[in-house]
């Protein structure tokens, strides 16, 4: 083969070789938040209720790890989170549909809602 045409047999590879890695699908992150009890300070503690008003509707879930979890207190009503302890955990809760806050809350920081005292909508909480 002569050498022009064995460099852009080269290049015509190199692009293909190229263009074939920027289709390989990464792995996504796996998903290990787990629920725990609500034993240790450090674990991220969600506080809300479910409407409409059933007898106990309030509810407390904590979760361990980094990940997304379903608040699904077992209820099948709306919920609202009233508080949100974060422990050691940068949190945001899915709600609106939309991540909120747009900044993650801070670790250790007990996080509340004074001017909606029914609380705000949630559907899923994550840990970063």
């Amino acid at each position: 083969m002569n050498p022009r045409a064995k460099k852009v047999v080269l290049s015509a590879l190199t692009a293909v070789a190229a263009a074939a890695s920027l289709t390989v699908a990464t792995t996504p992150q796996a998903s290990a938040i787990n629920q725990v009890p609500c034993n240790r300070p450090d674990f991220l503690q969600v506080q809300g209720h479910s409407d409409p008003v059933p007898v106990n509707s309030s509810w407390l879930n904590c979760y361990a790890n980094a990940g997304e979890a379903k608040i699904d207190p077992n209820t099948g009503l709306r919920d609202w989170v009233d508080i949100i302890a974060t422990g050691n955990n940068l949190v945001q809760w899915h709600g609106d549909g939309r991540w909120q806050p747009d900044a993650p809350i801070a670790k250790w920081v007990t996080f509340t809602w004074p001017n909606n005292p029914g609380g705000v909508r949630i559907d899923k909480i994550r840990i970063l």
